[in-house]
């Protein structure tokens, strides 16, 4: 079996859609969001390894979905804020892993992003047609990462990714940690808020299910 790459944080990973910015604060319940995956210039020597990449949030109600789809590993995540549940998906050069969160386990990294916070600043940019505004978050382990977010649309389903669930927006470009210390950033391409369909969220076949402690040892 191939190790694994490390990625921390949630990431919180196909677009036809509306990207004409909205004149006042809308509240949503469907959303999809691709972004692209950049990297810092002092990490060019991940440039090839990472070329390429790209993300992909859905939203659907009380249900939401991260792709992150990385040259090396591609992850999946389906979390059912309703039922707090998550299902994450791993394809590691084809070994295919499938591990199931429950409700303890969900409330567990519940409280690890609770206290995240969230400083506005002064710089804003317009991305995906959308105006955004520059925060910058800081982790309960002190650890820090930009972000740039709308306030035109909103998400009814704050816990869409527990990672921006005390964010006032929806983010279109934030940093990604990644192994080592080094960050990624994800800058969003599309927006669309037409319907996601329901299939969207289905667990696709092909996975062997494992368990948390099964995943560390494959890690190594």
């Amino acid at each position: 079996m191939r190790k694994l790459l490390r990625i921390s944080g949630w990431m919180i990973a196909c677009l036809a859609g509306i990207t004409t910015p909205l004149l006042a604060q809308k509240t949503i319940s469907d959303v999809r969001i691709t972004y692209k995956v950049e990297l810092p210039p002092e990490q060019l020597q991940m440039e090839a390894m990472f070329a390429g990449s790209n993300m992909t949030q859905y939203i659907r109600g009380n249900l939401s979905r991260i792709d992150m789809n990385f040259n090396v590993v591609n992850y999946i995540y389906l979390i059912n804020a309703k039922d707090e549940t998550v299902v994450t998906l791993m394809d590691n050069h084809g070994d295919k892993y499938l591990i199931r969160s429950d409700k303890k386990v969900y409330e567990q990294d519940m409280k690890r992003y609770q206290s995240t916070q969230f400083t506005d600043q002064n710089e804003t940019r317009e991305i995906a047609g959308y105006k955004c505004r520059k925060a910058i978050g800081k982790m309960e382990d002190g650890s820090t990462f930009d972000v740039y977010y709308t306030t035109d649309i909103v998400p009814e389903n704050k816990y869409y990714n527990r990672r921006f669930m005390n964010l006032k927006g929806i983010p279109l470009e934030f940093e990604i940690v990644i192994k080592a210390g080094a960050k990624m950033r994800a800058v969003a391409t599309k927006v669309d808020l037409s319907p996601v369909p329901a299939s969207v969220f289905d667990v696709p076949k092909g996975y062997k299910e494992i368990t948390q402690e099964e995943l560390k040892k494959i890690r190594g």
